[in-house]
């Protein structure tokens, strides 16, 4: 019975170590750039504090507070600024040109937000979508600043 019970448990944990969702690290978007100020990056329920060369993920929420500055460089080089009381999130990133996957989708809940577009606004344009409550831009230019105030 011991013998059996071992085989499955390293079966098991065999199994677990080479699935995709145990062994790959989340792929980095970009890197904060510029920090000052009262800044952190929300991922998977956690705050933690932005400093620069810290790397963004898909999905990461960004929130300054009333004295806070973030500057971040997305891998396709775009570019993102917030202001003070700003909160957005990445809600999604693809950068694969090569494999034609590309993407962003980035919603802002409150605050300033400056973009300035990257190699993905050249290359797919319709992949690009600011959000923000109760509009969404397309993006056709390279560069725009978003202000959404409190509800």
């Amino acid at each position: 019975m011991t013998v059996l019970w071992s085989g499955f448990g390293l079966g098991i944990l065999a199994l677990l170590l080479t699935s995709p969702a145990v062994a790959q690290e989340p792929e980095a978007a970009g890197r904060v750039k510029v920090a000052s100020g009262t800044v952190v990056i929300l991922r998977a329920g956690r705050e933690m504090p932005a400093r620069p060369g810290l790397v963004v993920l898909e999905h990461d929420g960004l929130r300054t507070g009333d004295d806070g500055r973030l500057g971040i460089t997305l891998k396709d080089d775009t570019r993102i600024s917030l202001g003070p009381s700003t909160e957005v999130r990445l809600s999604q990133y693809m950068y694969a040109p090569s494999e034609n996957r590309l993407g962003l989708v980035l919603r802002i809940m409150r605050g300033v937000a400056a973009y300035v577009s990257g190699r993905i606004a050249k290359l797919a344009p319709d992949a690009i979508r600011l959000e923000a409550p109760g509009a969404i831009v397309g993006v056709r230019g390279t560069s725009l600043v978003i202000h959404v105030g409190a509800p």
